[in-house]
Order: structure tokens, then sequence, then C-alpha cells
């Protein structure tokens, strides 16, 4: 459904404005991806050096590019980024966080992990925004090398592990907002660290991941949905199918660990005057009124504003959005509407564009023609790496891979269901593109494989 929901997009919003040249860009793209792929295939696996050199290389290339990207467009942090980049010059006068309990800060307490961060690196690094975009550089730079171990474990394979990096790291949509102070970023490397050290199933492994795992919630609040898809992978493929209690045991002393590290993590933020809130939830009302608002198709929008007062305390508007709530499920259920929202709010996550590249704001400085290619350029970069991770998830059912993949597979699919009924951003998707890359590498090489294969054969 997905690649069906990406071809709509695509078609209403770029073939119908010069299909012929959008068409040919996107077929250009495609080749060049191809090629880039074959060669990646065409080089020899079998020796070490050679292996670490390719990886390399393409770490350094995407590196200085996502350099150059970040230092091409504004400074200015926007939307939820500069919440985080423009308090905290206060922060360091004295100033609180918050001025009511109906504040930024107050109500989404569980952004303190983060805050806290920002703060470090400007304690560290000066008020200097170029810290943070050099550090979301190295981020994803190990973002790409952590994907490419992952992908090698789980296919045994280092051909689908570089192509699995070919195709994340030319993905605009996925690095873009490295100028911004982004969470998502530092939270991805975490989790997926945590997913490299349960797959070591080792001693040392398990309590690292704890710690991993913690410091990712710390950073990124979508714990629920990592801890929940690896509780199913526990249960399902380790106690039921292997039936590998050692394993399973090792699993609880990693969510033992979290749970007791992240706990103290909120009493530290709290005792540290940073908010009295610690890391908690204070207006969990807000994202399933966002979630399930028709009009807006799940998605925040200038109209939902009117909700919002912080002239009022938080109980006040409380009640509000819990009326307002109300009624957003009673215009679902009198329009049976519930189908078209969840297929609209799939759109949104998984077929259109993140809009990293307008959070940057970086058509200040550019021309609207730039602004536009590069637009499109970036959404082509979705556009490959979804063509082939559905190419890739067929190929699945034929091509042997670890099971230690569901791992990875089950987050996705918990924070898929997930989004269903609260708020959806396309950036939200940023941080499970690179397992949506491994799937993708497989594809690719899947394709490259046939097509070589019948030259072959038909040379012959």
């Amino acid at each position: 459904m997905v690649f069906l929901l990406m071809l709509t997009y695509y078609h209403q919003n770029f073939l119908n404005q010069g299909a012929a040249k959008n068409v040919l860009i996107f077929l250009f793209f495609l080749a060049i991806i191809t090629l880039f792929g074959y060669i990646l295939i065409r080089i020899r696996t079998d020796n070490k050096k050679t292996n670490n050199i390719i990886l390399i290389s393409l770490l350094t290339i995407f590196g200085v590019t996502a350099l150059i990207w970040a230092l091409s467009v504004p400074n200015a942090q926007w939307s939820d980024f500069g919440n985080f980049w423009s308090r905290a010059p206060g922060y360091f006068q004295g100033d609180k966080l918050y001025q009511t309990d109906n504040d930024y800060f107050s109500k989404y307490a569980y952004q303190s992990g983060f805050m806290a961060y920002i703060l470090g690196v400007i304690k560290i690094f000066g008020y200097n925004i170029i810290a943070v975009q050099l550090l979301n550089v190295i981020y994803q730079v190990l973002i790409l090398l952590v994907t490419y171990s992952l992908a090698y474990k789980i296919f045994n394979n280092i051909k689908i592990a570089r192509l699995s990096v070919l195709l994340l790291m030319i993905d605009l949509d996925w690095f873009a907002l490295n100028s911004q102070a982004d969470n998502q970023y530092l939270g991805s490397l975490l989790y997926l660290v945590t997913f490299w050290l349960l797959f070591q199933d080792k001693n040392w492994s398990y309590i690292l991941a704890g710690v991993s795992l913690a410091a990712g919630c710390l950073i990124r609040p979508i714990g629920p949905v990592i801890i929940a898809g690896i509780i199913v992978y526990a249960l399902i493929y380790i106690l039921m199918k292997h039936k590998n209690y050692k394993s399973g045991f090792k699993i609880l002393l990693t969510l033992a660990i979290y749970f007791i590290l992240f706990t103290l993590a909120g009493v530290g933020i709290k005792a540290s005057g940073i908010n009295e809130y610690g890391l908690s939830n204070h207006d969990p009302e807000w994202k399933f009124l966002t979630g399930l608002n028709y009009q807006s198709g799940g998605t925040y929008s200038n109209e939902l504003n009117k909700f919002i007062d912080p002239s009022k305390s938080r109980a006040e508007m409380s009640k509000v959005e819990k009326k307002q709530l109300k009624k957003e499920i009673k215009y679902l259920n009198d329009n049976n509407a519930w189908i078209k929202l969840f297929i609209n709010k799939t759109q949104t996550l998984w077929s259109s564009r993140t809009l990293a590249t307008d959070f940057t704001n970086y058509s200040q400085n550019h021309s609207q023609k730039t602004v536009e290619i590069i637009n499109y350029l970036a959404y082509l970069g979705s556009i490959i790496l979804i063509i082939f991770s559905w190419i890739g998830s067929l190929a699945m059912f034929k091509n042997k891979f670890d099971d230690r993949f569901y791992l990875l597979l089950l987050p996705l699919m918990a924070f898929a269901v997930a989004n269903l009924i609260i708020e959806v951003q396309g950036r939200y998707r940023i941080e499970f593109l690179p397992i949506i890359a491994i799937m993708a590498g497989l594809g690719i090489y899947k394709l490259i494989s046939t097509i070589s294969g019948y030259f072959i054969t038909k040379r012959n």
C-alpha cells in the first residue's frame, strides 16, 4: 500500500508539473544509482582491506556532502528545533525553560533529555550552532556505519551492506535536518546501537544495550515503540521459536537496566532544576487531538492553533482538549472516516516528502528554481529507497536472512501502528529509514543480480 500511495503522491505533486522533465530526471537518477550499485557489487569482497577502503570512501563522501549541506543553509533554528536552541542562553542566565504549567517544556517535559544535551554542547563548545551541526554529521556517518554492520550481520553479505549505505546516504530527505538542533539523528544512532548490541548476544552487550536504550529514550522519546518491538521479538523468536530462555532472561536484564536508568534520569532532571516535571508528558491529549483530526489529515495545522492558549493553566486546557478529542472521535465514527484517515496518515508518514528541506528554510538564501530542484531530488532519494525496500521485502520471502532482523522490523511496525492514532509528520520516519535502507539494499542487490544474470545468459 505504501508503494501505491507514493506513486499517487508522486503523480499529484510532480507529474502534474512538467511530467516529461521530471520523469527523465527520475530515470537518470535511478540509472546513476543502479550504476553505482553495480560497481559496488562488482568490487571484490574477499579482501578485508578492500572492504574497509570502500566503506571509508562511502562514509567520507557522505560526510563531506552532508557538511556542505549543513553549511549552505540558514543557521536559524525553526519550529521545535528553535525551542531547544533559543531558550538555552536564557537558561544559563537563570531563566526557567517555562513560565507556566502550560508552556512547551512543562507540557512536554520528556523533551528535557535532549534539552540537557543541547545545554551540554553549549557548555563545552559555546553558543555556536556549528557545533550541533558538526555533531549531527558525525552521528549520520556513524548511523551509516552501524547500518552497514547490521545489514552484514542479517544477510551475511557485504555487497548488500554496501548497497544499504549507498541508498541511505543519497536520501537528502534523510540527512537534510543536520543543520537543525534535531534529536532524531542522535536518537536514531542510539537505538541502532541498541539493536547492534542485542545482536551480539553477550552478557556485556545486553548490559550496554540497556544503557544505550535509556540514552536513546532520553534524547528521542519514542522508547515505547522500541521496547514494544523488543518484547514481541523476545516472546516470538527467542522464547517461542528458539526456546532460548537464557537469552530471554538477558533481554529482561536489558529492559530492567533501561527502566532503572531512565527513572534515575528523570529524578536527575528534577534535581538539577532543568525541569520540575522530570521526563513526563503533561499533555497526552494533544498528540491524539492532532492525530485524530480528519480535516488536517492527522497532522499539526494552523487551524488547531486555536486550542493552544498559553495564558490558561494546563488543567483548563486539558479539559478543552479532551472535549475536542471526543468531537474528533465522534466525527470519525459518524462519517465512517477512520480508514480514510489512516490511509491519509500512512501517506503523510511514509509516502510523501519528509519536508526536511523545508524545515531548514533554505529558500531564504536560494532561488525558487533551486528550491524546486532540491525538493525534487530529495524526494527522489525517498522514492528510490521505498521502491527498493518494496522489492527487498518481496525478496525476503525467498532469501535467507537472520531472524534477528525482526528485532529491527518489529519496532518499525510498532511505530507505524502507533502513528495511526497520534500526530504524524513526514520527518518522523527519519530515524527508521536505516532499517528501510537495509531492506532496500537487498532489493537493489536482487535487481542488479537478476539483470546481470539475464545479460550473461543472453551473451552465452
